[in-house]
């Protein structure tokens, strides 16, 4: 069985950790598959998926620590329009920053299915990471496994 689903989220600001962690378990128990895995995909370049604690000061300080390694001030060729030709489009964002900060966390999870339900450990949650923001975000959300009997 495969089942695929697209999730959208308008994001508020960079560096916001949105818990899809209820969505994707919705998704993985209306797709039939009893036992599998789920993979959870952006389909941005400067935004990621990640799985971790929604405990409001550790997000803090990922939000943190990101912001240490890749500061948002620093100089990045990306954003010198006077010598980029590759990929530029009518009203460019300045994001050298989101695209470096998305090299440090991960483009997707694959998480196990086990009996119809989503395996998370106790305090694991899904989330989207938005690195440039605000804008809108698509979410893939594909299930593939072993239907129940």
């Amino acid at each position: 069985v495969m089942n695929a689903d697209t999730l959208d989220y308008w994001t508020e600001h960079a560096l916001q950790f949105i818990d899809i962690t209820d969505e994707v378990r919705a998704i993985v128990e209306r797709s039939g598959v009893h036992n599998g895995q789920v993979t959870v995909f952006s389909r941005h370049t400067t935004a990621a998926v990640i799985v971790n604690e929604h405990e409001p000061l550790l997000l803090a300080d990922l939000t943190a620590l990101l912001e240490r390694v890749v500061p948002r001030d620093a100089f990045y060729h990306h954003d010198d329009f006077s010598v980029r030709t590759v990929n530029v489009t009518p009203g460019e964002r300045i994001n050298g920053h989101s695209h470096a900060r998305g090299l440090f966390v991960p483009v997707s999870e694959q998480l196990p299915v086990t009996d119809g339900r989503l395996m998370l450990g106790r305090w694991q949650r899904v989330f989207l990471l938005e690195l440039d923001g605000p804008q809108t975000r698509k979410v893939v959300v594909k299930v593939m496994g072993v239907a129940s009997a």
